[in-house]
């Protein structure tokens, strides 16, 4: 399992989510955790990052050699967390 580094701005949308969405995120990061490159992630064009979904949610995240680096996370129908991605 890789040690998992929440980015500031991925920390406080978590904060932000209700108990039962919280706990599907984090079921998901752990899973990321364990396995990086689950078959429903997907490189993102032009961007360093991987993207995995948790239910109605996208996570943006990179594999270093020793960590698992969560950069973003938004709602999966929603550009804006590309927005922010190249912000």
């Amino acid at each position: 399992m890789l040690p998992i580094e929440l980015q500031p701005a991925a920390r406080r949308f978590l904060e932000t989510l209700p108990p039962k969405q919280f706990r599907q995120v984090a079921r998901k990061v752990f899973a990321l955790a364990d396995d990086p490159t689950p078959s429903d992630s997907q490189l993102l064009k032009g961007y360093p990052f991987r993207r995995a979904t948790a239910g109605e949610y996208r996570i943006i995240y990179d594999l270093t050699e020793r960590n698992l680096r969560i950069v973003l996370i938004g709602k999966r129908n929603d550009d804006e967390v590309y927005r922010r991605l190249r912000g």
